[in-house]
């Protein structure tokens, strides 16, 4: 990292952030994106935006981790994330695999597999390649060794977590049932606990009316 210029996509600290060890090893500059402002991020451009917005071979070290899951349109990031990357440039990404629940940040897409990143980013030398240990996952560092013509991903399918197969897109309609599901599985959270509640102390009056919801 050391006198690099480094981009950190999907910098927002949520839940932990890699800003801090990155600092610590001198990189020449660290930008921080994301889609919406917030703690760690310098500027908020989403990843279909990268190479607009920063010009092609713009980074020695482009890093994205647990981001590619929650982006609809997958061609266009990892297209992007190749091209602000310069020729001798590391990539490093990680994501979720199958049997990793669902986690909405505000959606969550896709699965990645092992296999599925040995095809996506084979046009770059890929130095590591390996599942996640602790959950389902995949865990990647490739190069840039040559200014290469990205490889044309257009008909490869990816698993949907939203549409429960390999597919090549999310379509509006997978997305407009997975709203229905969440409102009606929030609407039965809110009323039918009140409704049982209610029952089970009339019937039970010893019953504690300390409840856990």
């Amino acid at each position: 990292m050391r006198g690099k210029d480094v981009i950190e996509i999907g910098a927002m600290d949520v839940n932990g952030s890699l800003r801090q060890a990155i600092t610590a090893l001198e990189p020449a500059s660290y930008l921080g994106t994301d889609i919406a402002a917030g703690a760690g991020v310098d500027e908020v451009c989403s990843v279909a935006d990268l190479e607009a917005r920063y010009g092609s071979a713009r980074f020695d070290v482009v890093i994205c981790t647990e981001v590619l899951e929650h982006v609809r349109d997958w061609r266009t990031a990892v297209h992007n994330m190749k091209a602000i990357l310069r020729t001798g440039g590391v990539l490093l990404v990680t994501t979720r695999s199958r049997g990793f629940p669902y986690h909405g940040y505000p959606f969550d897409f896709w699965r990645y597999e092992v296999s599925d990143f040995a095809i996506m980013f084979d046009d770059l030398a890929i130095e590591a390649l390996e599942p996640d240990p602790a959950a389902p996952g995949v865990f990647m560092k490739a190069r840039k060794t040559i200014d290469v013509v990205q490889k044309d991903l257009s008909h490869y399918e990816l698993y949907s977590i939203i549409a429960k197969k390999k597919c090549r897109n999310v379509s509006d309609l997978d997305l407009a049932l997975l709203r229905f599901k969440h409102a009606s599985r929030n609407l039965l959270s809110s009323m039918v606990p009140a409704a049982v509640k209610q029952v089970v102390r009339k019937v039970y009056p010893s019953v504690s009316t300390t409840w856990r919801d």
